[in-house]
C-alpha cells in the first residue's frame, strides 16, 4: 500500500501517481502536490501549497513549512554517522537511532539533486542550487550552491 492509512492529508492534496509513492506516518498540508516516486517517512510535516517533485526522499524528522518547493531527486538525511549495526555487531533498531531534525522555512526552494544534511535550517525564501550539498544553516533569502553549499547571492537582488 503506497499511501498508508496513518497519513494525514489536507484538502486538495494532489498525488499524481498514488500507486508510485511511499507515504507513511506523515502530515501533508492542503493544496500540496506530490510527484511520482516520492517517499515521505513517518514524523514528517509538509505545509500547505508545497510542491514535492519526483524521485525525492523526505526522511523522518524533516519539517517543510508552507509554499516550499522541492526539486527532482532531492535527498534529506537525518543521521550524521549512519551505520547498519551497533558496536557489538547487532543490527540497529529504531531505538538505536537518534533522528536529527531539519527545518525548511516558508517559500524556500531546493533545486534538483540537492542533498540536505541533518540539523540544518534552510531560511525563509532561500534558494538552494541544483546539486548542492547543504552542510550548514542557510540564512533567509540566501542563494547557496556548490559542494559544500556556500552563499553566492541574495534572492532579493534577483527581482
Amino acid at each position: 500500500m503506497p499511501i498508508a492509512e496513518n497519513v494525514q492529508l489536507g484538502e486538495n492534496v494532489t498525488i499524481f501517481h498514488p500507486q508510485l509513492v511511499n507515504l507513511y506516518g506523515c502530515k501533508i498540508g492542503s493544496n500540496t502536490k506530490i510527484g511520482t516516486f516520492v517517499e515521505v517517512q513517518k514524523n514528517v510535516t509538509i505545509g500547505e501549497r508545497a510542491k514535492i517533485s519526483s524521485h525525492s526522499f523526505i526522511c523522518e524528522g524533516v519539517i517543510l513549512e508552507d509554499e516550499v518547493m522541492i526539486g527532482h531527486g532531492v535527498m534529506f538525511t537525518n543521521d550524521l554517522y549512519p551505520s547498519a549495526t551497533n558496536s557489538d555487531g547487532s543490527l540497529k533498531t529504531d531505538h538505536d537511532w537518534e533522528t536529527l531534525p531539519t527545518l525548511v522555512k516558508r517559500r524556500a526552494s531546493i533545486g534538483s539533486n540537492a542533498t540536505i544534511l541533518p540539523k540544518i535550517t534552510i531560511g525563509e525564501n532561500a534558494l538552494v542550487g541544483a546539486g548542492a550539498v547543504v552542510t550548514q544553516d542557510v540564512p533567509d533569502y540566501a542563494i547557496v550552491a556548490g559542494v559544500p553549499a556556500k552563499i553566492i547571492g541574495d534572492i532579493r537582488e534577483r527581482k
